[in-house]
């Protein structure tokens, strides 16, 4: 399934491809090949999460042009905060009983701050409890072992920039 969208003041709008090439903001042939780059790439990362007891449920792309109008996949992809995981094992059983699938998502973590905030209209958002904010971190690190077949090794990356940005909250 193919289902575009568009952003509009801090939320994405719902568009079907025809809008998209009615409204000037993609020529039909570019849709054509973001498209076919979109299809392309999902088929394979699921290939690759299948080999690894996953099932890549769906995924968000993010495409733009460079100068040159060259098509470009920009941003992450294939992250907890693009697509939806879940594993193979015990899918099937737990289809079969109504259960839902264990998953490597963050959705738990966004029915939290909608439950507690509005993150589109509150000016300050409230911190996520530390226990979810470490299941989060649990999920990523488990996720990343699995795709990769290797070891979450932390890297100890510091840049100037960073160390001046985080200093006001180090303790």
């Amino acid at each position: 399934m193919f289902d575009p969208t568009t952003k509009e003041e801090g939320h994405d709008r719902a568009i079907t491809t025809a809008q998209m090439v009615e409204e000037g903001l993609i020529t039909k042939e570019l849709l054509e090949n973001v498209k076919a780059t979109a299809t392309k790439t999902i088929l394979a990362r699921q290939e690759i999460a299948k080999r690894q007891g996953l099932i890549l449920v769906d995924t968000k792309y993010e495409f733009g042009t460079d100068e040159n109008g060259t098509l470009v996949l920009i941003d992450e992809i294939h992250t907890p905060d693009s697509s939806r995981y879940w594993q193979v094992e015990g899918y099937e059983e737990g289809m079969e009983k109504g259960e839902q699938p264990k998953s490597f998502d963050k959705e738990f973590l966004r029915l939290w701050f909608k439950e507690n905030c509005d993150p589109y209209k509150d000016a300050t958002l409230p911190d996520a409890p530390p226990e979810l904010v470490e299941e989060l971190s649990r999920r990523y690190i488990q996720m990343y072992e699995q795709i990769t077949g290797g070891k979450f090794v932390p890297v100890n990356y510091r840049h100037p920039r960073m160390e001046r940005n985080l200093k006001q909250y180090a303790a």
